[in-house]
């Protein structure tokens, strides 16, 4: 695994050897940041379930301003500080970072963190729980909802119930596949 474009494109993802993590493919990586385009650029980004934290390290390579991770496992943790720093290694440019020990679905981010990119990538078992609660609760995390993208990976089968949201763009390859949607607030 490696990130895919950017300042940093070609750095190693490293994951860890246990923890229960799933790392976002490079393939599905590169499509949604295609899809994103100009989105990640000056950024603020929140990547809950963060993982080894490539989707996060890609919006930073692409020029995201700030990035914060979400991850509740230290040894994980781990593996995303040592990804981290090789990431930081490769931009020649300032960025604010922060990784944060905690639950993603109970986590809320301090008033001068208003994400406009959320990547969210929840174990498969918790999915059916975690889209409706980052539905209700993104929109209230920034001060422009209509500026808010969220990306959920999930399985090509699962499909999520979200009211006030609307899908732009389902990415992957379908069934039994990992795949990602682009997802936005409905106006008003």
């Amino acid at each position: 695994m490696r990130i895919t474009g950017g300042s940093a494109r070609g750095i190693p993802v490293k994951a860890p050897a246990r923890g229960n993590v799933r790392p976002a493919t490079d393939r599905l990586r590169e499509a949604v940041f295609s899809s994103l385009g100009p989105l990640a650029a000056n950024s603020v980004v929140v990547d809950l379930f963060a993982g080894t934290g490539a989707y996060g390290l890609e919006a930073l390579s692409r020029g995201a301003d700030r990035v914060c991770w979400v991850e509740k496992s230290p040894a994980v943790i781990r593996t995303l500080e040592a990804n981290l720093a090789a990431v930081c290694r490769a931009i020649a440019r300032p960025a604010e970072t922060r990784i944060r020990a905690a639950d993603a679905l109970a986590w809320q981010p301090p008033p001068d963190l208003r994400p406009t990119l959320v990547f969210a990538d929840p174990p498969y078992d918790l999915l059916a729980v975690a889209a409706p609660r980052l539905f209700a609760n993104l929109p209230i995390w920034t001060d422009q909802p209509s500026a808010l993208r969220l990306v959920l990976e999930m399985p090509g089968e699962f499909e999520p119930t979200a009211p006030g949201w609307r899908c732009l763009r389902r990415l992957g390859k379908g069934r039994g596949q990992p795949t990602a949607g682009i997802f936005q607030p409905e106006p008003g």
